[in-house]
């Protein structure tokens, strides 16, 4: 039965995990250049801005689900596979994701590697 929690735990990392990166990718890319705004606009019109942004407050609150999620995960389950198995179905999940919502081109070798890392996965579950 704790296997069962610590899988779950995972699986709430990986999705709250993707959906705060897919968030606040999309928000960074209507904020624009963060460099730019800077150095005419100055420090406070980059928070400002930032800060009034939806994604970006949503994709802080799933990124911060997903801490929660990995410290529950952790309480249940060994270090050395609830951060290995989170981190590559992350990994695994934010390309289909990216692909998907965000229109990202995803060349071969990125889904290969995604591949090769859900294959690591496999391993460590069993």
């Amino acid at each position: 039965m704790k296997q069962l929690y610590t899988w779950g735990a995972v699986a709430a990392i990986v999705l709250a995990s993707t959906i705060g990166d897919v968030l606040l990718s999309r928000a960074m890319k209507q904020v624009g250049d963060v460099g730019e705004l800077w150095r005419t606009h100055g420090l406070l019109a980059v928070v400002g801005r930032t800060l009034h942004n939806v994604n970006f407050v949503l994709g802080i609150l799933a990124m911060t689900v997903a801490f929660y999620s990995l410290l529950i995960g952790l309480s249940w389950g060994d270090v050395s596979l609830v951060a290995p198995a989170s981190a590559s179905l992350t990994f695994v999940a934010t390309a289909v994701a990216a692909k998907i919502f965000l229109h990202e081109r995803v060349d071969p070798h990125r889904w290969m590697a995604a591949l090769l890392v859900a294959g690591g996965v496999a391993l460590l579950a069993a």
